[in-house]
């Protein structure tokens, strides 16, 4: 067989491997989104771990603070999701009737707009929302909340495997992808900074998202206050689509709640505009190079990793982005993949070396 076959035999197998790779990767999302999750997860402690053990501090205590540190965080998470349970909770009928009033009037808008046809004398809401409420959806719900469950404790068992050294991430990398123990080293130090930088900005920008949204409902009169700002912070780690999400919501109830005066449109201006000033100018100025990733890279990677993984895909989306690509500058063979995934500055950088 000669070099041409060789190859020819080569190409075969990748496009054969690739489709392969992520369908096991689908199939076993089990394992490996906890696998992956708790890998951030560890990134983010590894300098709080170097620092314990400056101090002397031994292993088994600096793993137990850690996971102190995660718990607190988990449950200062539930005492705002029960905060936020407990101000739906209040809701009176008179603003379900509002609700589905204002609802009805919308859609027969769009519905006329747009030229659609419905079975006279069926409602509206049960034609657009016909198997809201049922057994089968409460039985998905008892899934996804059983499936959440197993995942987190699964997260937390690698987290600690991980901060242990029981995995050793660094060794992996040397022995699979790097051959030298310095490379393997500064590209190890590089995706830990990118990461925890990327993590630490996206956390921030959404926690005052978040509360620029619970102040905005406050101002303005809106109700649930904690709910929508909980809702935006969390939303808000889904890169581009969350915000937008966010945003429609939050106007589509306070279209409900408020009358269709100036205020409803200075409130729908108010978080529009925290939205934008948070994701549009405060995260791009304060990511930087880390998040120099194009546009269409952001987009097809959340399409891609939320077919595969769901919602864990959709968060966990960019910062393997951000992971593939550092990987991928490191080999003259594959550069040409970081540079279009990279942002319009690498590539007019790229287009530039090309043109010399």
């Amino acid at each position: 067989m000669n070099l041409k076959d060789i190859r020819t035999t080569n190409k075969l197998l990748l496009a054969i491997a690739i489709p392969l790779f992520f369908y096991l990767l689908k199939i076993l999302a089990f394992i490996f989104i906890p696998l992956i999750a708790s890998m951030f997860i560890a990134l983010l402690f590894l300098p709080l771990m170097r620092w314990l053990n400056k101090k002397h501090v031994p292993n088994p205590i600096s793993i137990l603070l850690v996971i102190l540190i995660i718990i607190g965080g988990l449950k200062a998470s539930g005492e705002l999701i029960q905060l936020s349970s407990n101000e739906i909770m209040t809701t009176d009928s008179q603003f379900l009737e509002k609700a589905e009033t204002k609802l009805t009037a919308l859609i027969v808008s769009i519905e006329q707009f747009f030229g659609f046809q419905r079975t006279q004398g069926e409602s509206i809401l049960s034609h657009y929302f016909k198997n809201a409420g049922n057994l089968e959806n409460f039985g998905s719900t008892v899934d996804f909340i059983s499936n959440t469950l197993t995942m987190t404790l699964m997260t937390l068992f690698f987290t600690v495997l991980l901060l242990s050294g029981s995995i050793n991430f660094q060794k992996v990398l040397n022995d699979t992808i790097f051959k030298q123990q310095y490379s393997s080293v500064k590209i190890f130090m590089k995706i830990e900074k990118d990461i925890i930088k990327f993590v630490v900005v996206k956390f921030l920008i959404s926690l005052f998202t978040g509360v620029g949204f619970s102040l905005a409902c406050i101002f303005f009169d809106v109700s649930y206050p904690i709910f929508w700002g909980l809702l935006a912070f969390l939303i808000n780690f889904v890169q581009m689509i969350g915000s937008v999400i966010s945003v429609v919501l939050l106007s589509v109830f306070a279209f409900i709640e408020l009358d269709p005066t100036s205020t409803l449109l200075f409130f729908i201006l108010s978080i529009t505009l925290v939205q934008v000033l948070m994701g549009g100018v405060l995260e791009p100025v304060f990511m930087g190079k880390t998040f120099s990733i194009n546009v269409i890279t952001i987009l097809v990677m959340l399409m891609l990793w939320g077919f595969i993984w769901g919602i864990p895909g959709l968060i966990m989306s960019i910062p393997i982005t951000v992971f593939l690509r550092i990987i991928l500058e490191q080999f003259p063979k594959t550069r040409l993949i970081a540079d279009l995934i990279s942002g319009p500055e690498q590539n007019l950088k790229f287009l530039l070396k090309k043109k010399k």
